[in-house]
């Protein structure tokens, strides 16, 4: 296999990854105007470095791994900030950390009994990751620029929490059944 080159994509996937300790930090300091800019950047960075792969078929093995490990930094660490801050709930926060942890958890394990599973991204894990980085972006509006969104986020909190849970039950499924298998 010959060594691809980092190319345009991966690099912003890099950069997206070097904001995650920026973002958190601002998070943690109560900077939420900055955090908010930041992080919509982010969102924005996704959007573009996938456009870029897809459409100059500049897709590589490498940014197949750190594009979704950069966006799960991202996620989790906006969600721990926000949850020591309490402006979201810790059960929420121990609930997508732990999905996380759990599907990590079980792809290791599969590798380790030499029966790698590949998860690709269901729609119901599509749609969790929107609801949850939807979820971030209203907090961090909200408390940078005092918008009374209190029952939106009430809402956004109950719908992501029921969404993680669906898609962590969905991929323990797939891989149970990838587990049973000869």
């Amino acid at each position: 296999m010959a060594v691809q080159p980092i190319n345009i994509p991966n690099l912003i996937t890099l950069g997206r990854a070097v904001l995650v300790p920026i973002v958190f930090w601002l998070v943690l300091a109560g900077e939420d105007a900055i955090a908010f800019f930041l992080f919509v950047i982010a969102g924005v960075s996704d959007a573009v470095d996938g456009y870029l792969a897809r459409r100059y078929d500049l897709r590589t093995e490498i940014g197949a791994y750190l594009d979704p490990l950069a966006d799960k930094l991202l996620i989790v660490s906006i969600f721990v900030g926000l949850g020591l801050r309490a402006e979201l709930p810790g059960w929420l926060v121990y609930t997508v950390v732990g999905r996380d942890v759990l599907i990590l958890a079980a792809i290791a394990l599969s590798w380790l009994l030499s029966k790698p599973v590949e998860i690709a991204p269901l729609m119901i894990s599509k749609a969790t990751t929107v609801a949850q980085i939807s979820l971030a972006a209203i907090v961090l509006a909200d408390e940078a620029f005092s918008l009374g969104l209190g029952g939106l986020r009430t809402g956004l909190i109950w719908f992501t929490a029921a969404l993680t849970i669906a898609s962590l039950l969905a991929y323990l499924r797939i891989w149970i059944v990838h587990m049973s298998r000869d």
